[in-house]
């Protein structure tokens, strides 16, 4: 029941706004780059997309971290007290590429705390808004949508299934260098224990932006620009080791298990007339 949730007290962090700076190095690009290779559009000189995941990420005090590695609540977001925390998906709009030595500028604020009851129990959601800019230049706006949930019963074990010679597989490395890239200290990616004892995982969780970078670069392939206005979410786990193929259907595209179920969805197009 969401009846435990005061949404009143957490509508107080609704407008809450935060802003952080940051630069595109050249050695941030080469290891954006060297992490996801071939899975990424061709080098064409500018960041490539979901790189900006990589700009300014909370720099939280170890000692103000909670169990599962994630910022204790109550600072910028919320404090709802539900134990399970996820990026739920979002949507963004690639308006113009960031380049190597930009200085891009991020503000950040709470637009909306929404309770919700899902199949699996109830949910609180976090919306955060994000712009992104550059000499107050409009590079990159995005919507997060963050799930708070209760402690539940373990999600099922993936389906076993061989892979396919074009699919993708994330394995414990590369997701290790994705979460330092991030600055994401949850557990789930990379603590083994922690995940499968824990949270109940069958193995390490796939980050979600991670995957939305994928889908980000097929469509880029697909429509031939990186000026983008894409809408994405996640469906379910997807497990270090586990084989996935990249789907697209008209504007959908999608992150297919060997069960035939998706782990993460995007719908992508244009940037929508003003």
């Amino acid at each position: 029941m969401t009846g435990a949730i005061d949404i009143d007290h957490l509508s107080g962090w609704i407008g809450r706004e935060e802003t952080a700076e940051d630069i595109v190095t050249p050695g941030l690009l080469h290891r954006f780059r060297a992490t996801l290779g071939a899975w990424l559009t061709e080098d064409d000189g500018h960041a490539p997309l979901g790189m900006h995941w990589c700009l300014s990420p909370p720099a939280v005090p170890g000692g103000d971290l909670g169990p599962d590695g994630h910022p204790a609540r109550g600072g910028f977001l919320p404090p709802v007290p539900y134990p399970n925390r996820m990026w739920a998906g979002g949507s963004v709009t690639f308006h113009a590429p960031l380049s190597a030595g930009d200085m891009v500028r991020r503000r950040s604020h709470i637009s909306a705390i929404t309770p919700r009851q899902g199949r699996s129990g109830p949910l609180v959601f976090v919306s955060v808004d994000h712009d992104f800019r550059v000499k107050n230049q409009r590079r990159i706006s995005e919507r997060q949508d963050i799930v708070y949930r209760p402690a539940g019963p373990p999600p099922p074990a993936p389906s076993p299934g061989a892979a396919a010679k074009d699919a993708f597989v994330a394995n414990p490395v590369m997701l290790f260098r994705y979460s330092a890239m991030t600055f994401n200290g949850h557990r789930i990616h990379y603590d083994h224990p922690y995940v499968t004892g824990t949270e109940g995982y069958a193995g390490l969780v796939v980050h979600g932006p991670l995957q939305a970078t994928l889908l980000f670069h097929a469509a880029a392939r697909a429509l031939g620009t990186t000026a983008l206005h894409i809408t994405y979410r996640g469906l379910s786990p997807l497990i270090a080791g586990q084989p996935a193929q990249i789907r697209r259907r008209d504007g959908r595209l999608w992150l297919e298990k060997p069960d035939g179920q998706a782990s993460f969805e995007a719908h992508a197009g244009p940037i929508p007339s003003q």
